[in-house]
């Protein structure tokens, strides 16, 4: 049977995945899938580094501009709006191109994890729910790491609802949920695939975050939180938790100087590439474009990526 193809573009923040994207997406004709867990939040433009329409130069994106930042986003609901996309594209007689860093959302389009499980126990779920507010998500956390720690590596002590999710899910099955993920993720994906990893020196990309967060504070980072302060968005909402939102609510609590801050954000997007990087070394099947080899030379990538796409025989 012949499978359905897609090509998926991704790596560490701040790598330069966009403007290839759109060279990338022009060179095919088709449209944009976005993987990023934070640019489907409207409002969030600046933070999220978000791709702007006249940046677009006419593809089509889908996945930006979507959920309102008090709206539950999360993998699975990813993967049901991004397989709608593709089949969109598809009827089109075009070939999807998925771009982001979230490499948790594209493992799971790409291998069609199956994150079904019985039906949630809310009486369970409320229970995490009241120890996370009256002990902190770091107690949530602990016990996690106690009877799951691949899961607790792998998820941040501040996403308490995929904290609460994976114990939820241990307690109902006595299965870490890292062991189920990791039988999902050794299946075969059902598309045909082209999985592109843009890098760089580590250097450079440390230098293009730092750049990349003083241009932000420039573009006005700082009122676009308080203008989502303002509007009744928390500090408790996954949405408010990504990087440059948190750290500037706690400036406007008071819990730190605007210094300390964006001294903050640049260390811990600096920590989230790394960790992108470890991720993405742990899937199967990509390639890697590291840009110094080519010389920081875009047409050179795009050419290479084209070929590579004609070799799998995807378009």
């Amino acid at each position: 049977m012949n499978k359905k193809n897609v090509v998926i573009l991704t790596g560490p923040t701040a790598v330069g995945k966009t403007a290839l994207s759109i060279a990338l997406a022009k060179a095919l004709d088709t449209g944009i899938i976005s993987a990023d867990s934070m640019q489907v939040y409207k409002h969030m433009d600046i933070g999220s580094a978000k791709i702007m329409p006249e940046e677009m130069h006419g593809v089509e994106h889908a996945l930006i501009d979507v959920y309102e930042p008090d709206e539950d986003f999360h993998v699975v609901q990813f993967q049901h709006d991004a397989k709608a996309a593709m089949e969109r594209l598809w009827a089109q007689s075009r070939l999807p191109l998925v771009v982001g860093g979230t490499g948790f959302y594209i493992q799971a389009l790409l291998y069609d994890i199956d994150f079904t499980m019985e039906d949630a126990d809310h009486a369970l779920r409320e229970k995490y729910e009241k120890l996370a507010s009256e002990q902190g998500p770091q107690a949530l956390h602990e016990m996690l790491r106690a009877v799951d720690p691949q899961s607790a590596g792998d998820i941040h002590a501040n996403n308490v609802k995929r904290v609460i999710r994976a114990l939820e899910f241990y307690e109902k099955t006595k299965t870490p949920i890292s062991e189920h993920n990791a039988e999902e993720r050794a299946k075969q994906s059902p598309y045909g695939f082209a999985y592109f990893v843009l890098t760089d020196k580590r250097e450079n990309l440390y230098a293009r975050i730092d750049a990349r967060v003083d241009a932000m504070m420039e573009r006005g980072l700082l009122d676009e939180v308080k203008a989502l302060r303002e509007m009744g968005y928390t500090r408790d909402m996954v949405s408010m938790q990504g990087l440059g939102y948190k750290e500037l609510l706690a400036y406007l609590d008071g819990e730190c100087t605007l210094e300390e801050a964006i001294y903050v954000i640049k260390r811990d997007t600096r920590h989230f590439a790394k960790r992108q990087l470890t991720w993405f070394r742990r899937e199967r099947d990509v390639i890697w474009v590291d840009k110094s080899a080519f010389d920081y030379d875009d047409e050179k990538i795009l050419t290479y990526m084209l070929e590579e796409i004609e070799k799998r025989g995807l378009k």
